[in-house]
């Protein structure tokens, strides 16, 4: 698995919790808050990406990534640690 497939699924699970984000043009770096994500849509998302990347990894893991890349960046992290 490579960082920009982890970016596609976390785009696509952002896509089918935030609806309203389909047809937008948003950067990877942009916070997920300004995207208008609340904190039960950042655990939402956490959770959707962990059950598709199959990964067993507590959501606190991923407290203080706050965009895309930046979550991108810590899944890799852990899938490559063999979480």
């Amino acid at each position: 698995m490579t960082k920009e497939e982890i970016i596609t699924l976390l785009r696509e699970n952002l896509l089918e919790i935030i609806p309203e984000l389909e047809g937008e043009a948003f950067s990877n770096d942009e916070s997920l808050v300004d995207l208008g994500a609340n904190s039960i849509d950042r655990a939402e998302l956490i959770m959707l990406t962990l059950e598709g990347l199959n990964l067993n990894v507590p959501r606190t893991e991923f407290v203080g990534y706050l965009n895309i890349n930046s979550l991108a960046g810590r899944f890799l992290e852990k899938i490559e640690a063999g979480a």
